[in-house]
């Protein structure tokens, strides 16, 4: 007798050195278009015929696709987060929820502390400076940004990722503060990190990071009346999710001369329209989204995401469960 392998659908295109390792044990349908997400009928329709689903931030899991998986066991969010996943409608209809924490959180602080830096010595301007041949001379104050070393990192949302952050900035020296929704006593310990409130971290801190989670508590945290408390000479950097940042308070504190600079991964609304006023000002430096994008990191979380799914559609716990 010839049993039936799961079926499974994968809603973007991975690479196929990792899917086909899983093929063996898997009935695996990939969408195959690299660059655009899949269209939501067809992720409906795989949702209604499979017993598992891979999804990225850009699919949008709720209530509507879970009720056609009659059959729908598990769904494999590739990312850390999962504010695109009714996690509640997901456990309410027996469908195990994953993620893929722990292997993206060193290549995110990299790239989160790159950022930073990137945006404090003004890397970008002086890039396109020397492209547009703009570079003619020299002078004291040419480009001069912001030191690094031994100011204070402000991090808000101490997990995986902000303390992969801190340890970056202890190596710079700096003073280390960071709030969050419980007090982190061996990152105190460890990284002589002091915990503070947010309007306290915020007042204070040269270099405020976001980190934190995309909840209904935390979003829309950063608005106006957050930009106005922080120092003249801050720089802010946001490399968790868009909507914890009011975009419109962010450009008036920027034009207004309240905020020195601002380093972005993440938007309200992605892609960002390439008119946004943010993308006109010199001292904001913007990136795609790209936090985890390292060939090794993206991989990683490719093989994280159906090994859940292997787990689960085999019986077994789920590797890194939500629910």
């Amino acid at each position: 007798m010839v049993m039936t392998k799961p079926k499974v659908f994968i809603a973007r295109k991975l690479s196929d050195e990792v899917v086909d390792k899983f093929k063996e044990s898997l009935d695996i349908t990939m969408w195959e278009d690299t660059d655009e997400p899949v269209d939501r009928d067809r992720l409906l329709e795989e949702a209604a015929r499979c017993d598992g689903l891979v999804t990225m931030l850009t699919d949008q899991v709720d209530k509507e696709l879970m009720a056609q998986g009659e059959r729908l066991k598990i769904i494999a969010n590739m990312a850390v987060g999962y504010d695109n996943v009714d996690v509640q409608t997901a456990t309410e209809y027996g469908i195990q929820v994953t993620n893929t924490p722990d292997v993206l959180t060193e290549t995110t602080a990299d790239l989160t502390f790159a950022l930073l830096m990137a945006t404090a010595r003004r890397l970008i301007e002086a890039n396109e400076m020397i492209k547009e041949g703009n570079w003619k001379n020299w002078s004291p104050l040419f480009l001069a940004g912001s030191d690094v070393h031994h100011k204070t990192i402000g991090i808000v949302g101490m997990g995986r990722i902000g303390e992969a952050v801190a340890r970056r900035a202890k190596g710079f020296g700096m003073d280390i503060l960071y709030h969050n929704r419980s007090r982190k006593e061996e990152a105190e310990k460890e990284l002589g990190a002091s915990y503070y409130s947010f309007d306290a971290l915020i007042e204070t801190a040269d270099y405020i990071v976001c980190l934190a989670p995309l909840s209904e508590d935390t979003k829309g945290i950063f608005n106006q009346e957050a930009f106005k408390k922080m120092k003249n000479s801050a720089i802010f950097i946001n490399a968790s999710r868009g909507p914890l940042v009011n975009e419109n308070a962010l450009y008036q504190a920027l034009i207004n001369g309240e905020l020195k600079a601002a380093g972005l991964d993440v938007f309200e609304k992605e892609p960002i329209d390439e008119k946004h006023p943010l993308l006109k000002l010199d001292q904001v430096v913007c990136l795609p989204h790209i936090g985890s994008a390292s060939v090794e990191t993206r991989k990683a979380m490719m093989e994280l995401s159906l090994k859940n799914v292997q787990h689960v559609l085999n019986g077994q716990q789920a590797k890194t469960p939500v629910n």
